[in-house]
């Protein structure tokens, strides 16, 4: 996915930011957008779309693929921080960008700052990386979807760790402070300490146990279970006091593997204490102990929750639902949905037929074997010469097979070679080759269907 060079953001201007959002809202519901619907939605008032296209392609903003039966731009990783970046820049949420802090399986980490010159941390959310692909069965953001792009799953990763983040800040726990957020990206707190994996020497061993283990049951009696509870995704800072990171995993208590969440993070800490510091307790929290506090799974929708349980907690809390959304989707609405019903291609009156000529095929003339004659042997020469005998051949064919047959068989093997010619051809690549293949396409549906209305 390559590393993210924000050089070229402030070059960029409003009509460049307003192709990359046309073609955003056109993969909506496209998986390759064409460049007469970007046009469409971009809506520039001098034109030129197509020329700022090709600029954005060559700054790998954007993309241009041939697929089998559709042409078009898709948006790349790049592109898409940048609108998310041009976003958050116009807000006054960043300034300036920095270096690179963190990079994992579903993220990079930069260091940011706001006006006031404050250092902040922004999180590019980045699925579909090799090392973590089968995202149906670790997440479920699919939701009902049997497909969906890997930049809107990463926007539906940075929508939920956001709300994770500002329902759990609100409520007091050892998170970082959530400060904005767009698309994919989320701005946070910068966290002053080092991750837990990095830390060889605690002062009290004990009193980080307990914390860390009464953090688990905190979390858990407000109805939520962190799912990644481990050494990597603890920030200690300098007084040794953890700090939570990482949340999209987090799940219900009311979860069918409820318990098996619980009992992992539980035992990741366990078993990280054994091997780091040599520290093992016999107390441990289980399952059993959690007492229900809080519904925090219901206002930030956590995994493994659906509204019958909703319905069942909140009555036997004493809570009246009021709510009549119980049929609103999971997915985001597509709001500004352009349907644009005149970007048919005209169909050319001109039929032109392309007809393959083949080769004439050569004649079976009779072939005669020459004799061989060795040089050498003289003697078997003039014995031939001296008995005066000479050899007779049959020149008729011993083939049984008709002619008819082996022109059909000639012909077939021709338009194979053929074939296999114009496969390796090499086509052009563009806008014009995608039209062109298309009128062709409409010319051979109008010699197909010309007799319809009894034309000749």
């Amino acid at each position: 996915m390559g590393k993210l060079n924000v050089n070229m953001l402030r070059y960029l201007t409003r009509e460049d930011f307003r192709v990359l959002t046309a073609i955003e809202m056109g993969m909506k519901n496209h998986e390759l957008v064409p460049g007469a619907l970007a046009a469409s939605i971009a809506n520039l008032r001098h034109g030129g779309v197509h020329k700022l296209l090709r600029e954005l392609c060559k700054h790998r903003l954007l993309s241009y693929e041939r697929g089998k039966h559709y042409d078009g731009y898709r948006l790349t990783n790049t592109g898409y921080d940048y609108l998310a970046l041009k976003a958050l820049c116009s807000r006054g949420s960043i300034t300036s960008f920095g270096n690179q802090i963190g990079v994992g399986k579903e993220s990079n980490i930069y260091v940011v700052s706001n006006e006031g010159g404050d250092a902040l941390c922004l999180k590019l959310h980045r699925l579909g990386r090799t090392c973590f692909r089968n995202l149906k069965e670790k997440r479920d953001y699919h939701a009902h979807r049997h497909k969906a792009s890997w930049l809107y799953l990463s926007r539906i990763s940075a929508n939920k760790e956001y709300a994770y983040m500002t329902a759990l800040k609100n409520r007091g726990f050892p998170v970082p402070k959530p400060i904005d957020y767009n698309r994919h990206c989320v701005i946070m707190e910068l966290i002053e300490g080092d991750p837990l994996s990095r830390i060889y020497e605690v002062p009290d061993v004990e009193s980080l146990y307990d914390d860390l283990m009464n953090l688990i049951v905190r979390l858990a009696n407000h109805g939520v279970i962190h799912g990644d509870f481990n050494e990597f995704n603890l920030m200690l800072t300098p007084d040794f006091k953890p700090v939570v990171i990482d949340f999209p995993q987090m799940v219900s208590t009311c979860h069918i593997n409820a318990k098996m969440f619980f009992d992992r993070d539980v035992n990741c800490i366990r078993d990280f204490f054994k091997r780091r510091f040599g520290y093992e307790s016999s107390l441990h929290p289980t399952f059993e102990d959690i007492l229900r506090e809080d519904v925090l799974d219901i206002e930030v929708n956590a995994s493994g929750f659906t509204k019958q349980m909703e319905k069942d907690l909140l009555s036997g809390m004493g809570i009246e639902d009021n709510d009549e959304s119980d049929n609103e989707e999971d997915e985001e609405k597509i709001d500004g949905e352009t349907e644009l019903q005149d970007l048919i291609l005209k169909v050319e009156q001109t039929i032109l037929e392309d007809e393959k000529k083949c080769s004439d095929l050569p004649t079976l003339d009779d072939c005669y074997d020459k004799p061989l004659i060795n040089e050498d042997d003289t003697e078997d020469v003039t014995s031939i010469a001296d008995t005066g005998i000479h050899s007779v051949r049959s020149v008729t064919s011993t083939s049984t097979i008709p002619p008819e047959v082996i022109q059909s068989r000639v012909k077939k093997a021709l338009e194979k070679r053929e074939k296999a010619a114009t496969k390796q051809r090499c086509l052009a690549k563009g806008e014009a080759s995608a039209v062109t293949r298309k009128r062709r396409e409409n010319r051979d549906t109008i010699q197909d269907h010309k007799g319809f209305w009894g034309w000749d």
